[in-house]
């Protein structure tokens, strides 16, 4: 048996058995990405779309996915190859890619406008070693990386990837325990504490996506914006008023499409109760 490291569920794992996140599997005793380079898929990006507004703005990226998650949002706007009865067969009609593959890729988009490599579409850090492999080589073709990811990772896995990930934008989904543990079966502070380390180190962008009777109240959003305002810089230093907020509008989708489309004036409204502690909010999908 072997032991997951990568987030809060810690899985443990026979040999042979997959993880919760479907990407990870124990083999000869230890647990490895067994999703490393199968890619499902593949587009040229406007970087807006990631989304990063604060970071290299109208350029394009080139977008990478695989498969697996180890979050449960119902409302999943990926679901064909982060967790469903679709993402299994996925797996097997995942394209092989090396590292160095996926490096020259994006090198060879150049003159497309591209500025790099994003791993994003599913989770990417249940597949972190291959982030990380492949960011390397992205760095020596003098480009750039991007995370796109919930943040549900270990801190020993940012670490990992850290010095290789130019750019993140983190999805910080809510801000109750009962919201992450009871909707999307995750950790809220797992999430709050992988968002202030990346902060001191990389361009983080953050994204909200407002559920009808969920995350929606104006409570919920003070204390989000507070918190994200009190962010701190490596020297103690605040950093956080500068920090983007993405709140965005929800769509019925996947699993839960018992309720209708935010409303847009609440999505302007939150996104201006934001404003009044953060420099930079952004509202999305109105």
């Amino acid at each position: 048996m072997a032991v997951c490291k990568v987030c809060f569920r810690h899985c443990r794992l026979e040999e042979g058995e997959t993880g919760f996140c479907g990407a990870r599997v124990c083999k000869g005793g230890e647990v490895i990405a067994d999703n490393y380079g199968r890619i499902t898929a593949l587009a040229l990006d406007p970087i807006e779309k990631k989304p990063l507004n604060r970071f290299y703005p109208g350029r394009r990226i080139l977008s990478v996915g695989s498969y697996g998650c180890n979050l449960r949002c119902p409302f999943c706007q990926n679901y064909e190859i982060s967790w469903s009865e679709e993402a299994v067969s996925f797996r097997d009609r995942a394209d092989q890619f090396s590292p160095g593959e996926l490096a020259a890729a994006a090198a060879g988009c150049r003159n497309r406008g591209n500025i790099g490599l994003a791993f994003t579409y599913n989770e990417p850090l249940v597949g972190y070693e291959f982030v990380r492999d492949t960011a390397r080589l992205v760095h020596e073709e003098g480009m750039k990386n991007v995370l796109v990811t919930n943040g549900t990772a270990d801190l020993s896995v940012l670490e990992e990837i850290l010095p290789y990930v130019d750019a993140m934008n983190i999805d910080l989904k809510g801000f109750s325990d009962s919201y992450y543990r009871d909707v999307l079966g995750g950790n809220r502070r797992m999430v709050m504490d992988f968002i202030e380390e990346a902060v001191k180190d990389c361009h983080v962008e953050l994204t909200m996506l407002i559920i009808p009777g969920e995350n929606d109240s104006e409570e919920e959003m003070k204390e989000v914006s507070g918190w994200i305002a009190g962010l701190k810089g490596p020297d103690g230093s605040p950093v956080g008023k500068d920090v983007p907020l993405h709140i965005s509008r929800f769509f019925p989708r996947f699993h839960m499409t018992d309720r209708e489309p935010t409303d847009v004036g609440l999505i302007y409204h939150l996104a201006d109760l934001a404003r009044e502690r953060l420099h930079y909010v952004y509202t999305g999908n109105c």
